[in-house]
């Protein structure tokens, strides 16, 4: 184990009377502390040199590491480890030389002045983000807690609320938790005219109106979720292709042959920071995926215009593939499957008689399992109503074993 050479310490709005003893040992025999400027008003009676955060962060990271051997401190916001620097830190410096010193977080000074299980609350941030982030996690009675950007955040999210039928929602802001200037907004969607101050936490309780529209997050979205040309992995074998293909938090997927997005952004919806990258070589339907990505909250989705298998090099490796179009490409499968990750899951739909062939030479020569899907809707059939089938997809599903 390395040297623990790095304090992170966690500062609430009651400064250094509310850090633990350890902490305030830290911070007051600090040669630097880095923060920003309301943790240095917060730590002001120190003496120490201050160096404030830079824009961009990772500018910061070679700064950080060329203090190696000096007292060093890095003071955030509550805990350092939820939706806060740490975990980018962590990322460049191994997290056996950090120590970790953690404050009560926004979450659980906003449940506390709620009076609600923050266990049974959904915990967000549109701090940097796109508000939109907030959609998947929309749905009747659910309870969010939100990091917000600034000031402007309530009414830019209470808008998005009432433009989703959910105007009757619940609002309430809650400014400098835990220290003298604490305030309170309360309000609804719909209602929402507060001036907030721009450090503060949202609490928002769902309340869905007659005309709510939201979607739920496992797989199978209604076809017009999507604005979309005909090229869209259909909702009910979309929905077999998502529990195949099995996302779970932090996985990326290549989505070769995306279309409009379908199964990328239903990908990045299922799972906490599932990331996805499209992979489609047609400009209009790459336009298609930018504006469904933005209506179904996954605006960090990863787009890459071009064709398999050139335009799959470079890319991050993957833990899942979905190949919806281009298979009978070649080499499509070869990149693909190279690039997965061991125990990672590959999975390929075919509707043409080509690609059909190609999936059958697939599954005997790695195994997996092969399907057929036939889907058949009624409608109408004169005055009366018949089943009206779709083209069947054949599938193939397919394991990586481990190395």
């Amino acid at each position: 184990m390395s040297a623990r050479w790095l304090d992170i310490v966690g500062i609430g709005e009651d400064g250094m009377a509310g850090l633990s003893p350890e902490a305030k040992r830290v911070v007051t025999g600090a040669d630097i502390i880095i923060g920003g400027d309301r943790h240095h008003s917060l730590s002001g009676n120190v003496a120490a040199e201050r160096i404030n955060w830079p824009s961009p962060f990772d500018a910061m990271i070679e700064t950080i590491r060329s203090y190696r051997g000096r007292r060093l401190v890095i003071l955030v916001t509550g805990d350092p480890l939820w939706y806060s620097v740490g975990a980018r830190i962590t990322k460049a410096i191994p997290a056996d030389e950090i120590r970790f010193h953690p404050q009560l977080s926004a979450f659980q000074w906003a449940a506390c002045r709620m009076g609600w299980s923050l266990a049974d609350c959904e915990t967000l941030t549109v701090h940097g983000r796109a508000d939109s982030q907030i959609l998947p996690h929309l749905a009747p009675n659910i309870r969010l807690l939100i990091l917000t950007q600034n000031g402007q955040t309530p009414a830019a999210l209470a808008d998005l609320l009432v433009s989703r039928g959910f105007g009757d929602s619940r609002m309430v802001a809650l400014a400098a938790l835990g220290g003298p200037d604490e305030a309170r907004f309360d309000g609804t969607a719909a209602r929402w005219s507060h001036n907030v101050p721009d450090f503060h936490t949202l609490a928002v309780e769902c309340v869905a109106g007659p005309d709510a529209r939201w979607y739920p997050r496992t797989g199978g979205l209604p076809d017009d979720a999507f604005e979309h040309d005909g090229q869209l992995t259909k909702r009910d074998v979309r929905a077999v292709t998502l529990a195949k293909l099995a996302p779970y938090p932090d996985a990326l997927l290549w989505d070769i042959g995306a279309g409009c997005g379908s199964v990328s952004i239903e990908w990045m919806r299922a799972a906490r920071g599932a990331q996805a990258v499209a992979i489609e070589p047609v400009a209009e339907r790459c336009a298609m995926i930018k504006t469904n990505a933005q209506a179904l909250g996954t605006e960090k989705i990863d787009l890459v215009q071009g064709r398999a298998p050139e335009a799959l090099a470079g890319l991050a490796q993957p833990d899942a593939v979905f190949i919806g179009g281009g298979l009978s490409g070649e080499g499509v499968f070869e990149a693909a499957w190279g690039a997965l990750r061991p125990h990672g899951r590959l999975v390929a739909n075919a509707v043409t008689l080509e690609s059909e062939s190609r999936l059958a030479q697939l599954h005997k020569m790695w195994g997996g399992e092969l399907v057929r899907i036939a889907v058949q809707h009624a409608q109408e059939v004169g005055p009366y109503r018949g089943w009206r089938a779709a083209m069947p997809v054949t599938q193939w599903c397919v394991e990586k074993p481990g190395s």
